[in-house]
């Protein structure tokens, strides 16, 4: 496989166990190169991984756990300072399809001013809690963006153009938790960033099987709900221009 130079898959990792060798092998085979940000972990799961240059793998280590967006948001910049203009962000847990990576990234290469979003498809194994709770965020974004065609916007499964996203994320203090992927998607839609969304299998890995979830329901819907609040505001300051903007698609 020859090492694209514009596009790299960008995997934060948080004391995700031992699927992080299976996460990363399944990453590895499908694309290259493939970067690695260790943010802040502790268990040990990463202690042994070491760059490898014949295939472009990079390990990242942060010092201390700084949450999600944090993390991507350190290698994108170190990924922009080596040239490369897109990034597929995929969890490390193994609930991503590593599979469809090159299918991302060749929707990515054909329409590169876009981001490329995936939309879940779950099987049963999927907690209902999850599946039926997203609803309410995406809800919330559809709003935010007047329809512009984030079709889900929890799922971090994604590729993303580097340039607009880091404008965006200095801007703000927040994104750098849990809050990134929604954040991200309805800022670059403001932004004029075009959604094409594609469907995109999950895997819920059981505790049995190496599955590791940092999500925490009281905390992070408390997080959630704090930054749709500011998206919603945020949306009324920008409402003149998303309703120009959309009249402007459909004349």
């Amino acid at each position: 496989m020859t090492p694209s130079h514009s596009h790299l898959v960008l995997i934060p990792s948080y004391n995700t166990g031992a699927i992080l060798a299976e996460t990363l092998a399944g990453a590895r085979a499908a694309w290259a190169p493939v970067w690695l940000v260790i943010d802040g972990t502790t268990d040990g799961s990463a202690d042994a991984l070491q760059d490898d240059p014949a295939t472009g793998f990079r390990v990242l280590r942060l010092p201390r756990n700084r949450g999600k967006g944090a993390a991507v948001m350190a290698g994108l910049m170190e990924a922009e300072g080596q040239g490369f203009t897109h990034a597929l962000v995929m969890d490390a847990d193994g609930q991503h399809p590593a599979a469809q990576i090159a299918e991302f990234m060749a929707a990515s290469i054909a329409a590169p001013d876009a981001m490329v979003l995936g939309v879940p498809v779950f099987g049963p194994e999927a907690p209902q809690l999850r599946v039926r709770g997203r609803q309410i965020s995406n809800g919330w974004a559809n709003l935010e963006t007047l329809g512009a065609g984030v079709g889900d916007s929890l799922f971090g499964f994604r590729v993303y153009p580097i340039a607009p996203l880091l404008r965006i994320m200095r801007r703000q203090s927040g994104m750098r938790r849990f809050d990134f992927d929604p954040e991200a998607a309805v800022r670059l839609s403001w932004a004029g960033v075009p959604a094409l969304n594609l469907p995109a299998k999950v895997r819920y890995v059981a505790a049995a099987e190496g599955g590791v979830s940092h999500f925490r329901y009281g905390r992070d819907n408390l997080l959630l709900t704090r930054m749709h609040a500011r998206l919603f505001f945020g949306m009324i300051i920008r409402l003149p221009l998303l309703l120009g903007r959309r009249f402007s698609r459909r004349s």
